[in-house]
Order: structure tokens, then C-alpha cells, then sequence
């Protein structure tokens, strides 16, 4: 199956290829949308023996890249400025492209430095993680954390190419595969229960070029409507805002983003029930369980409290829930602080 979407945003069109095989000849459809001097390949230190050299050698014009290390910890504007230091050595121009090759952090850090660069250059996403492939590369959201948060600088800017080669799945480890599973599970919650469905069998991984596609087409469907994150957008938040306070609790290394969206899930599940809405936790808990995440919140209430008032999801004296009162169907609740206060001490 070989599925292209398309997404318009402020700085274009994004167009969105998914097909099993796709990074075998990736240099032939970049080159069909972009006409580059050179090229300039940002990957980390998992991802890059596995998969640059053969990306590079699909190129018959000059190539340079940068190795960054692995791991959200790394997702800093230090690490962004070394990228720019390696872009002007190339000697790149606003004329030329710049790929992200990797998962989620490597896809927000490049896109950042894309869109900063010279005020803006080409930029095309090959993910190579589940996460990466259903949620992050698509969209247009990029950044860096802050000791105070996460993704507190950054820029939208979309990617004029994404290409998602499912294959590449095939390398990452189990507990990679299941943190994008997260993601998956929330576009289940938030929009189509039928993902939910398809995740639930026991052989759900012999369908994941259709998940990610269903996955993709919210994404794109969402973004359509809300580029900028100021309405529809937000309910792809969904278990976010307390697993980004667990995230920073655990200094960005003790949980991975999948698992801390899977915490925040069930976390948002109970905060729903406590507003007196249907209980829907145990079904999400079974499910979370059998892909292999975590459920259970460990940190300190009062910790995740005071962790989440940094988050971007705040907004003067209320703090926006996302909260599902139906699988397939979400909804932007503002809650006050002072009683989301009350609410997450008896999470």
C-alpha cells in the first residue's frame, strides 16, 4: 500500500507519503519535490549507522550531516547550535534542503533549526519511529526543551516533504515500538475508535501501515483546521499536559514520551471521572497493558501540580484538560487552577 496526503499550512504544502519500502529510493522523491545545491542529513547516534549511509549514497550532489546523541535529554538549544555551526561549514543556503533522519527529538531539534536558519530552509522528514511516524513529524511543530519544561522554544514550520517508510519499524525495540503506541492509543480516544479496535487484537502489528495511516489522516485533518495550536489542535493533547509534569519530574531520562502520555492518559481518564463523567479508565489501563506501557502515576501529586502550571497548556488562571467522554470523541476543558489543585491530589 502506498498512501500521500496532503496538509496546507502557512509556509506550503506538505505532502505526506507513507509506503513499506519507501526509504530504498527516498533520494528519487525528495529530488521530484525539491531542487537542492547540496544537502544537509541531521540524524543521532541510533538511528545514524543504521540508516544514513544509505540515505546519503542516494544523493549524486554534495551531502554533509550531523551526528547528535541520542536522547530527550539532548533536545536543547545547545545541541541546535551546533547544527547551525555544522550548516554554515556546508556552507548551506536558504536554496538548500535539510533532512531529519530519526525519531521524535530528532525531528523537533531539525525542524527548529530548519526554521530559524538563514530565517527558514527546506526541510523534509523520514521518521524512524512509530512515534515519530503517526505523531511528530507531522504537523509542523518543532522546539527544545527548558530546564523550566518541555518544548518551550520553538517555531511552527512545516516539513514540504514527510516520508514514512513503516520497514524501518522493524529495528526499533519493543519498548520503542510500544512508546509510540501511545500516541496511537490517543488518536483512538480523541477521534476514531476503530484504531482502538485494531490495537486491541493480538496481532495489531501485522496492520501498522493502516494504523499509521488512519493515525496520520487525523493529524493532518486536525492541523488543517488549527495550525497553530490555539483550538481543534489542542485535543491532540490528550494525556499530555500531566505526563509532560511527569517527563520533567524524571529529568526528561525516567520515563520516555510514550510512557509519560500513557501515565497522563489514564491520569486525564480519573480527572474526567472526578467531574462526574463516565469512568472510562478501566478499558484504557487493559489496553495500555496489553501494547506494554505503564499506567500508574509514581511522582508526587503536588510535584505534577506545580510541574504542569509551566506547561504551554496553561492560560492565565486555567490550565486546558483534554478529556474524553466517549472513546472516538474529545473535548478542550478549561478547569481553574485552584480546583485542578484539588483534583490532581486525589489522583
Amino acid at each position: 500500500m502506498a498512501e500521500t496526503l496532503s496538509l496546507t499550512g502557512a509556509n506550503g504544502v506538505s505532502e505526506i507519503h507513507i509506503e513499506t519500502g519507501l526509504l530504498d529510493h527516498a533520494g528519487a522523491v525528495i529530488l521530484e519535490t525539491f531542487s537542492p545545491s547540496r544537502v544537509h542529513i541531521v540524524s543521532d547516534s541510533t538511528v545514524a549507522p543504521l540508516y544514513l549511509e544509505k540515505l546519503e549514497k542516494q544523493f549524486s550532489l554534495p551531502v554533509t550531516h550531523t551526528v547528535i546523541p541520542a536522547g530527550e535529554e539532548h533536545k536543547q538549544l545547545s545541541t541546535v547550535e551546533g547544527i547551525y555551526h555544522d550548516l554554515l561549514t556546508a556552507g548551506m543556503t536558504r536554496k538548500d534542503l535539510i533532512i531529519a533522519l530519526g525519531g521524535g527529538v530528532v525531528g523537533d531539534i531539525t525542524g527548529f533549526a530548519a526554521a530559524t536558519f538563514l530565517r527558514g530552509v527546506s526541510l523534509c522528514q523520514i521518521p524512524t519511529t512509530l512515534l515519530a511516524q503517526v505523531d511528530s513529524s507531522v504537523g509542523g511543530k518543532t522546539g527544545v526543551d527548558l530546564p523550566e519544561g518541555k518544548n518551550l522554544v520553538g517555531a511552527f514550520y512545516q516539513p514540504r516533504l514527510v516520508l514514512i517508510d513503516p520497514n524501518v519499524l522493524a529495528s526499533l525495540p519493543d519498548s520503542t515500538f510500544a512508546d509510540g503506541m501511545a500516541e496511537v492509543v490517543k488518536y483512538g480516544y480523541i477521534s476514531n475508535r476503530e484504531i482502538l479496535t485494531m490495537v486491541s487484537r493480538s496481532d495489531y502489528k501485522t496492520n501498522i501501515e493502516n494504523i499509521i495511516y488512519e493515525c496520520v489522516k487525523i493529524k493532518r485533518d486536525v492541523v488543517a483546521i488549527d495550525e497553530h495550536d490555539t483550538g481543534l489542535r489542542m485535543i491532540l493533547n490528550f494525556g499530555h499536559t500531566i505526563g509532560h509534569a511527569a517527563e520533567k519530574l524524571g529529568n526528561y531520562t525516567d520515563l520516555t514520551h510514550g510512557q509519560a502520555v500513557a501515565i497522563g492518559m489514564v491520569a486525564a481518564m480519573r480527572l474526567s471521572a472526578l467531574l462526574g463523567n463516565e469512568d472510562l479508565t478501566a478499558p484504557l489501563i487493559d489496553l495500555l497493558k496489553h501494547i506494554g506501557l505503564p499506567t500508574e502515576l509514581e511522582y508526587d501529586r503536588e510535584s505534577i501540580f506545580n510541574a504542569l502550571l509551566s506547561d504551554k497548556k496553561k492560560f492565565g488562571a486555567t490550565v486546558n484538560f483534554i478529556l474524553v467522554r466517549e472513546a472516538g470523541r474529545a473535548e478542550i476543558t478549561p478547569i481553574d487552577a485552584e480546583k485542578l489543585h484539588e483534583y490532581v491530589l486525589k489522583l
